[in-house]
């Protein structure tokens, strides 16, 4: 199926207003927000966005194969459809850093919240916000690492286009898993394409707060990240409690 995108001129929070109309909503319906005001990100932070500029939207999604307890699959397959069509639309190469931003080399060019409602055991539905750096060439924000993909490609992309790609892709990754389920077969590809997948890398451990240089050595299917410090010291990670030191 294709995306049913809808687009508007203004919103705080696209996820915020598509999860009060989501009951109403079929699979597969988008806003985009020409202009957000509030957009968030993973555990509170916040996602700068020049008006006109950039992607700034949400996706509502139905899956049905894929269980409450294994719904870090669907972030997988999230991130690596905003990948897939990132690098359709510009013959360049995009990694996925732990859990779901999209990263051109060391710099951010995509942030991805996601939004679960559950139903039992089973995923009831999910609200994909994704933004998508494109047109803008500055940040005036204290964010550490942005890029857009005009300053990869040094060239404009319209917008309209580069949203239906990137929804059908995610639309399109998710419908060819749920067909024929396997998770095994979805982490292996998540961790060929993570950023600092190799070698060692100096990182925050906001459990002890303390700097370390550590390799990952592991992403387990529920999203726990394992990794290895050049003492030898293995230490296990859910989301924030550890971040990149660039």
């Amino acid at each position: 199926m294709e995306a049913d995108i809808h687009w508007i001129d203004t919103a705080g929070s696209t996820n915020s207003l598509l999860a009060s109309q989501a009951d109403t909503l079929p699979h597969g319906h988008v806003i985009a927000a020409r202009r957000q005001t509030d957009g968030r990100g993973q555990r509170g932070n916040t996602w700068e966005s020049e008006p006109d500029s950039n992607l700034t939207f949400s996706l509502l999604l139905r899956p049905t194969a894929i269980m409450a307890a294994a719904q870090f699959e669907l972030s997988m397959i999230v991130a690596l459809g905003v990948c897939d069509a990132l690098e359709s639309a510009s013959g360049k190469t995009f990694q996925v850093k732990w859990p779901n931003d999209i990263y051109s080399c060391d710099s951010k060019i995509c942030g991805i919240l996601i939004e679960n409602s559950l139903d039992g055991r089973r995923i009831g539905r999910s609200i994909a916000g994704i933004g998508i750096n494109v047109n803008q060439r500055r940040f005036i924000s204290d964010a550490p690492n942005p890029v857009s993909l005009i300053n990869i490609i040094e060239r404009e992309t319209p917008l309209r286009p580069l949203l239906e790609q990137v929804c059908n892709s995610i639309l399109g990754r998710l419908a060819t898993y749920e067909l024929n389920p396997t998770p095994a077969t979805l982490l292996a590809e998540y961790k060929s394409r993570l950023w600092r997948g190799r070698g060692f890398h100096q990182w925050h451990d906001a459990l002890l707060d303390e700097d370390i240089t550590a390799e990952i050595v592991d992403v387990a299917p529920d999203g726990i990240l394992t990794m290895r410090t050049t003492a030898g010291q293995t230490r296990h990670y859910a989301f924030k409690q550890v971040s990149a030191i660039l």
